[in-house]
């Protein structure tokens, strides 16, 4: 990922909470010699190495996993993001740019086909995503019916070897133009948008 220094993250402990603030991320690896991408839940154990690890499954009918064990992958992780017209600026010689906030994660995925480990998965998929449920589903590890929708899914784990956090957040222009832009996008109907806003207000109390 291109990431100009302006926009550079690289504290592991916010990169790991923006991960798990948007686990549904893309699993982005070659299939046959062409690019091939998955839209994925995934977990994140933290202390597995020095840049941690995660966790996932694919349906066994998506062809993506055959190829995939030992192959380097990345795994995107993609936040609130919104336009920024040069209207905002109130001045000359601006152009119009996107605001965003993502996280890449680089590393080798080793395919976990064990019935166990998959089921295992799952287990810990359910009891993060169930977490803030009132009243959270469980799922029987034993059951007939999930060992035999298990047989349908393979597992993964990726090792992170690399993580790159870009936080675009118009750090390249003044403080003054920073504060109008962000101004706009607080009054925006998008969550998003607003999102963003807070975010960019963050970076002046950082002194970015």
């Amino acid at each position: 990922m291109y990431v100009p220094t302006a926009f550079e993250r690289t504290d592991p402990n916010e990169l790991f909470d923006f991960i798990e603030a948007y686990s549904f991320g893309l699993l982005v690896s070659t299939h046959a010699g062409m690019p091939d991408a998955t839209h994925l839940p995934f977990l994140l154990d933290r202390h597995a190495s020095p840049h941690g690890a995660l966790v996932g499954h694919m349906a066994r009918a998506n062809p993506q996993w055959r190829d995939l064990d030992g192959q380097p992958v990345l795994a995107i992780f993609a936040g609130p993001h919104a336009y920024v017209s040069p209207s905002w600026y109130e001045s000359e010689n601006v152009v119009p740019t996107w605001n965003y906030v993502a996280v890449h994660a680089t590393g080798t995925l080793r395919m976990l086909d064990d019935p166990e480990a998959v089921i295992g998965i799952v287990a810990g998929m359910v009891r993060t995503y169930e977490a803030n449920i009132p009243t959270p589903w469980q799922l029987d590890a034993n059951s007939e019916y999930t060992r035999k929708l298990a047989g349908a899914i393979v597992g993964f784990r990726i090792e992170i070897e690399k993580l790159e956090g870009k936080w675009k957040l118009s750090q390249n222009h003044s403080v003054e133009r920073r504060a109008k832009v962000a101004a706009t996008l607080e009054s925006s109907a998008s969550a998003d948008a607003r999102e963003i806003a807070r975010l960019m207000r963050e970076t002046f109390r950082d002194g970015a």
